[in-house]
């Protein structure tokens, strides 16, 4: 079929017939297209046996977001002390030894800029939940290797950055339970999206 759609466009080489031609293409690939379609049956699967379904280990290895209410943390526990170490070792090559010096993102300071003409984004200033701090380091950092981190240090890196922002004290240890709790400095500085058509949480 598609060489009989093809035939009459290739025997016409005046420059009247281009539009003509890609016509002719077009109705080529509406064709093509359709045969396809016609391989896959109503509930979605292919006749062709390409790939399977993921298993429930590959669904729950990417299933790794947490709510801004916690749902979603995992198992572990963190303290300040401890993520000192880990910041120290996994973190301070891009943020700097203390969150402050870079050369990446500054992830400490700057309470009271953002109303300013020269807004300071950091944890402390800019974040409204902490929950979403872990959800961010556990699924994107360190840069060089993300996901790396086990749990016990990802929770153990949001208590020590929470302490470098003066959010929590020294001896602040985190889990599941306990970092919801955490009231941020900019908790109430977004205005909920007012769109009707999307899930509220």
């Amino acid at each position: 079929m598609l060489n009989h759609l093809l035939l009459p466009c290739r025997e016409k080489n005046d420059r009247a017939t281009v539009e003509l031609y890609g016509i002719c293409l077009f109705a080529a690939a509406v064709v093509t297209f359709s045969a396809r379609a016609d391989a896959f049956s109503l509930d979605g699967q292919s006749s062709y046996s390409l790939g399977r379904q993921a298993t429930e280990a590959e669904i729950r290895a990417w299933d790794i977001d947490v709510s801004p209410n916690g749902d979603g943390l995992p198992p572990g526990r963190g303290s300040v002390k401890q993520g000192a170490a880990v910041f120290a070792k996994k973190c301070a090559a891009c943020h700097g030894p203390t969150g402050v010096e870079g050369p990446n993102d500054r992830l400490v300071g700057g309470q009271g800029t953002l109303a300013t003409s020269r807004p300071i984004k950091t944890i402390g200033s800019y974040w409204s939940y902490a929950t979403t701090l872990f959800d961010y380091i556990r699924r994107a950092m360190p840069f060089s290797a993300p996901q790396s981190l086990t749990s016990d240090e990802v929770y153990a890196v949001v208590a020590w950055l929470l302490y470098r922002n003066g959010i929590v004290d020294e001896h602040a240890v985190f889990d599941a339970r306990t970092l919801p709790a955490v009231q941020m400095p900019n908790r109430h500085g977004f205005v909920p999206d007012p769109r009707p058509d999307l899930p509220r949480r």
